[in-house]
């Protein structure tokens, strides 16, 4: 876990070897939720008319798939942030690492699809800003 105490109030901070070595696991996480975003996508006109019959008794063949998918997405997220890493798009798969780099919190930024943490951002900047890491662990 992380040790609060000496980092103020700040997140988990990693390294970047400690960053790369959660890829594997984060790869996995956002399949799942794509997963189940594809799923909610497929029921949610169905579910949204059982909702609007609901007063007159109707009901939802893929109303359960949607309830299971929306838990999907929502335990894998939380899972993730539990590790202390900060999703900023779920479309993209975009993730920071809180990073201490030259004495200052920065964020190790990694989308999904790359197969290591290549870029680093400021906190105030975001994806569009990130600048490549060079050789720096």
């Amino acid at each position: 876990m992380a040790h609060d105490d000496e980092q103020g109030q700040h997140e988990r901070l990693f390294t970047l070897p400690e960053a790369n070595r959660l890829i594997p696991q984060l790869n996995s996480r956002l399949i799942s939720i794509q997963q189940a975003k594809a799923v909610l996508a497929r029921t949610k006109e169905d579910t949204e008319k059982a909702s609007a019959q609901a007063e007159y008794g109707g009901g939802s063949t893929v109303g359960h798939l949607y309830i299971a998918a929306l838990q999907q997405v929502s335990a894998n997220l939380q899972a993730i942030q539990e590790l202390g890493i900060l999703v900023k798009d779920l479309d993209l798969g975009l993730c920071d690492f809180p990073h201490l780099r030259d004495g200052r919190i920065v964020y190790l930024c990694w989308k999904f699809g790359e197969q290591e943490v290549l870029w680093w951002h400021e906190t105030t900047a975001g994806y569009k800003d990130r600048c490549p890491i060079e050789g720096q662990a």
